[in-house]
C-alpha cells in the first residue's frame, strides 16, 4: 500500500560490500586492480580480434562481442563502486541508479544469448562440418548477435519501466554496491507484486531458456564427439569446448544464485558476494580462459608482440 503524504527520494545511498573503514582503501585497491585487468584483457581482445584476419571467424566474432559486453558490464558499475570506497557519502541520483540498473539487466540478457549463439557455433562446427561455412555465415552470425542485444535492451528497458512505476519514499539507503533488484524492491513503498513477479518470470525463463540451447546443443556435441575414433580427434574436439563451457559454468552459476531468491534482506547480504563472482570475477577471466587455452588467439597475441616490440 502506497503511504500518504510521502517525500519521493531523489537520490539512493549504495551502502557498499562492508561499512568497516578500514577495508575501504584496501578494497579500492583489490577492485580498481580487478577493473584495470578486466579492460585491458577484454580490450585488448576484441581489438586483437578485430584486427586479425586469421581470426575473423564466426566463433571469434561471438567472442569479440563478448569480450565487449563484459567490458561494459564491469564499466557499467566499477567506477561508480570505486568512487564509493573513498566517499564519506556514497550517493547516486535516481536517475543514474535507474540507468544502471537498465543497462546491467539488458547486458546480463544479451551475455545469455551470446553464449547460446557460442553453443550454437561449437555445435555447426563439430556436429555440422560441411554446412558450417552457409549455415554460419556472415549474415547469419550479425543477426544472432543483434537478436541478442535487441531482445536484452528491450528485457532492460520493460524492467526499468516497471520499477520506474515505483514509489520510493524514504529510506533511501541500497544495501549493495549497485542498484539491483532485490534490495530496491525492499525500499519501496507502493505494491511491489507486479515487480517482483515480472523480475523472477524473466530471470527464470531466460536463465533457462539460453541454458537449456546450451545443454541441447552439448548433448549433441558430446555425442558427436563420442562417435570420433581417434583420440587426437576427440581431444582436439572437446578443446575447442572447454573453454566455453568453463565460462558458461561460473556465470550462470552465479547467477542462478543470484536471481532465484526472493528479496529480503538476507538474500541482499548473500547476493552481494555472488555479484562480485558475475561482476568482477567472470568479466575478468573470461579473457584468459578463452586466450590461455586456444592456440589461435596465442599465435596472434605472438605476433602483435613481435611486431611492436621487435620488428
Amino acid at each position: 500500500m502506497l503511504k500518504k503524504n510521502y517525500t519521493a527520494v531523489t537520490e539512493f545511498i549504495l551502502l557498499g560490500l562492508t561499512d568497516r573503514a578500514e577495508l575501504q582503501t584496501v578494497l579500492f585497491v583489490i577492485f580498481l586492480v580487478i577493473y584495470l585487468i578486466t579492460v585491458m584483457g577484454n580490450g585488448g581482445l576484441f581489438l586483437l580480434i578485430r584486427n586479425d584476419s586469421r581470426l575473423h571467424t564466426p566463433m571469434y566474432f561471438f567472442l569479440s562481442h563478448l569480450s565487449f559486453v563484459d567490458l561494459c558490464y564491469a564499466t557499467n558499475i566499477t567506477p561508480q563502486m570505486l568512487v564509493n570506497f573513498l566517499s564519506k557519502r556514497k550517493t547516486i541520483s535516481v536517475a543514474g541508479c535507474f540507468l544502471q540498473f537498465h543497462i546491467f539487466i539488458a547486458l546480463a540478457i544479451t551475455e545469455y544469448y551470446l553464449l547460446a549463439a557460442m553453443a550454437f557455433d561449437r555445435y555447426m562446427a563439430i556436429c555440422k562440418p560441411l554446412l558450417y561455412g552457409i549455415k554460419m555465415s556472415r549474415g547469419v552470425c550479425i543477426s544472432l548477435v543483434a537478436i541478442s542485444y535487441t531482445y536484452g535492451f528491450a528485457n532492460g528497458l520493460a524492467q526499468t519501466i516497471l520499477m520506474l512505476r515505483l514509489s520510493f519514499c524514504g529510506p533511501n539507503e541500497i544495501n549493495h554496491f549497485y542498484c539491483a533488484d532485490p534490495p530496491l524492491l525492499v525500499l519501496a513503498c507502493s505494491d511491489t507484486y507486479v515487480k517482483e513477479t515480472a523480475m523472477f518470470v524473466v530471470a527464470g525463463s531466460n536463465l533457462t531458456c539460453s541454458l537449456t540451447m546450451i545443454l541441447i546443443s552439448y548433448v549433441f556435441i558430446f555425442t558427436a564427439i563420442l562417435r570420433i575414433r581417434s583420440s587426437d580427434g576427440r581431444h582436439k574436439a572437446f578443446s575447442t569446448c572447454g573453454s566455453h563451457l568453463t565460462a558458461v559454468t561460473i556465470f550462470y552459476g552465479t547467477l542462478f544464485c543470484m536471481h532465484l531468491r526472493p528479496p529480503s534482506e538476507a538474500s541482499v547480504e548473500q547476493g552481494k558476494i555472488i555479484a562480485v563472482f558475475y561482476i568482477f570475477v567472470s568479466p575478468m577471466l573470461n579473457p584468459l580462459i578463452y586466450s590461455l587455452r586456444n592456440k589461435d588467439v596465442k599465435e596472434a597475441i605472438r605476433k602483435v608482440i613481435q611486431t611492436k616490440f621487435f620488428d
